[in-house]
């Protein structure tokens, strides 16, 4: 599949369209191949689903080996991840539609499957009739189907700490109870939320309590993924220097979804051999986009909220947000009304956490916050 622009920013098409992780790719493939369940924590937008999506491209070519993938973050209840994960092991099963609804029927028992067929492709799609009643005897159908299947499954979970939120108590456990027992089914568990997922991983109180590898994901190293943009640029007869990249890449500390919006707009604009100021020119297009979504925002936050919001955002990093020092630069209030908007904007993922200090969640709001 071709390409009209060559740089994702959502979704995945194939290894053509995916920059380097290699190291990555080759560590999580061997701990599959090992029986070795995998963690792999990142914040958003530095590429992990489509690490994933990479990885499942690479073991779906292998004899006997099927591949799943189910994004948690739109469920809020144990009733929507048995649907979730039931359409995403309906859409794993080949055509044609007799032998996916065979398939379907083996593991839908009790949630009454309804097949219809998507008027592009013609592929079946199903959905399934799942509630609190039955939810937890149909997610426990779904998982004995795969231990049942001939060959080897991988499953990746994406946005996993979603079942900490479930108001279905006991959710982890019961899947704990049966994953350890799936030998013949590799998972993949993944998440965006890093205290909560260090919490579900590495508390002794929890039930999947190091029962997993570990793996985090950084940057994409930055002269990796110049040669990887400048190819594209190339193959349309134009240039992208390494000054530019840089400035994209820098800006953003290589945080992929920003450097592939940057590069999307740039190979758009058709400019022979964009230059740094064609990279600002990208970011305030950006920013300009996303204004309405961001005033919506800052007017749901209190007074205080936005006070510190636009403090990190012009500082980038702040390493103490409670200091006395930060507050008198920025004419913050009392410190005990900073900690209460600084817990608030981290609980509601505007504000983030890292080794060094606070910086606002969404870099093109801070760009926003500081204009």
């Amino acid at each position: 599949m071709k390409l009209a622009n060559p740089f994702l920013t959502a979704g995945y098409v194939g290894p053509d369209y995916f920059c380097d992780r290699k190291q990555e790719a080759e560590e999580l493939i061997r701990n599959l191949d090992n029986d070795r369940n995998t963690t792999l924590i990142s914040p958003r937008r530095y590429g992990k689903t489509g690490l994933i999506q990479q990885v499942l491209h690479l073991l779906s070519k292998r004899r006997g080996v099927k591949t799943v993938y189910v994004d948690l973050y739109p469920t809020r209840s144990l009733p929507d991840f048995a649907r979730a994960l039931a359409v995403a092991l309906a859409d794993s099963v080949e055509s044609p539609a007799d032998k996916v609804f065979k398939a379907v029927s083996a593991f839908a028992r009790g949630s009454r499957p309804t097949m219809t067929f998507d008027e592009l492709t013609g592929r079946p799609k199903f959905s399934f009739d799942i509630t609190a009643a039955n939810a937890q005897a149909s997610l426990e159908t779904i998982l004995e189907y795969l231990q049942s299947r001939k060959g080897h499954t991988v499953v990746a979970i994406d946005e996993f700490q979603q079942i900490a939120e479930y108001p279905e108590k006991g959710v982890e456990a019961l899947l704990r109870s049966k994953i350890q027992f799936m030998h013949n089914v590799g998972f993949v568990f993944s998440g965006s939320r890093l205290h909560m997922m260090a919490e579900m991983f590495h508390s002794p109180k929890r039930p999947f309590f190091h029962s997993t590898a570990s793996m985090s994901l950084g940057v994409i190293d930055r002269q990796e993924y110049f040669r990887f943009a400048a190819s594209f640029f190339r193959k349309a007869g134009r240039i992208l220097t390494e000054e530019t990249f840089r400035a994209a890449y820098d800006r953003f500390e290589g945080i992929t979804w920003y450097v592939q919006s940057v590069m999307k707009a740039l190979y758009a604009s058709e400019v022979a051999r964009p230059t740094e100021i064609d990279v600002a020119e990208a970011v305030a297009s950006l920013v300009a986009e996303n204004a309405m979504n961001y005033g919506f925002i800052l007017s749901k936050c209190t007074p205080g909220a936005v006070e510190l919001l636009r403090a990190v955002a012009a500082e980038r990093v702040v390493p103490e947000p409670m200091s006395a020092e930060f507050g008198r630069r920025h004419g913050l209030r009392a410190a005990s009304s900073v900690r209460f908007a600084l817990d608030t904007l981290l609980n509601d993922e505007l504000l983030y956490k890292r080794d060094d200090g606070y910086v606002v969640y969404d870099r093109l709001f801070a760009e926003w916050l500081r204009t």
